[in-house]
This record gives C-alpha cells, sequence and structure tokens, in this order.
C-alpha cells in the first residue's frame, strides 16, 4: 500500500490528483479504516470553515493558469517562464483542474468555425425572444 499522506487526501478531496494519484488514494481509503477516518476529520475541518493560510491557496487555486493562459499556452505565446511553469503545472503536478480546462480550449480550437458560427446564431435566436420582452 502506498504512503498517502494529508496532503494527498487534501488533494483528493479538491478532485486536484491524477488519475493514477486518484486510484491509489482509493484504494488505500478502501484497505485502511484508519486512513477513512483521518479523512473524515479533514472534511469535517473543512465543514468547520478552515482559514489556514494553505486552505485558502488550495481552495482558490491560486497556483493554476487562468484559461486565457491556458489558451496562450496552447498557442505558445507566453513568456518561457510562464510557458515552462504551467507545462510543469499540468504534467508534474498533474492539477486535474487545469487539465479539463485545456482539454476543452483544445476541442474547441479542432471545432470547425462554420460549426461554432452556427451554435453562436442558435443561442442568439433562442435568447433574442427573451431580450425584447417586457
Amino acid at each position: 500500500m502506498p504512503n498517502i499522506t494529508v496532503e494527498d487526501l487534501r488533494a483528493y478531496l479538491d478532485e486536484a490528483l491524477s488519475a493514477q494519484g486518484t486510484a491509489e488514494v482509493e484504494r488505500a481509503l478502501r484497505q485502511s479504516s484508519s486512513l477513512r477516518q483521518i479523512l473524515r476529520t479533514i472534511m469535517q475541518e473543512r465543514d468547520r470553515g478552515e482559514h489556514t493560510v494553505g486552505a485558502i491557496w488550495r481552495r482558490a487555486r491560486l497556483t493554476c493558469a487562468s484559461r486565457e493562459q491556458l489558451g496562450s499556452y496552447l498557442l505558445g505565446v507566453l513568456d518561457e517562464g510562464l510557458q515552462d511553469y504551467i507545462r510543469f503545472h499540468l504534467e508534474v503536478i498533474g492539477c486535474s483542474y487545469c487539465q479539463a480546462n485545456l482539454d476543452d480550449l483544445q476541442a474547441q480550437r479542432r471545432e470547425p468555425s462554420d460549426r461554432r458560427q452556427t451554435r453562436r446564431h442558435r443561442l442568439f435566436e433562442s435568447s433574442a425572444g427573451l431580450l425584447h420582452k417586457r
């Protein structure tokens, strides 16, 4: 059984682990009642409103890139330091939140332009009547 830390459990609750990391934590939780108790304690602390610097840092995702930065990362137009940081954040840290945003941006890039225009037009048409009603 891998050595699961309190930080691993917090990252698990934040859905900030890689798929492999999540699977390891879930496997360990199934096998260890003491680990499940530690997880319950962490959840209770959060329910009470944990206000440590670390908790606020994790909740606000202060280390995550903005969606605009991720889009610029895809285009390769960021300065070298930020480009390297985002690559590290995605590949080494394995932030699932940023990876999901990046996957969404990549899917949008692959979508044909005429399809995006059609969708935009349908959205406008569906809401245009609502805008004129008083």
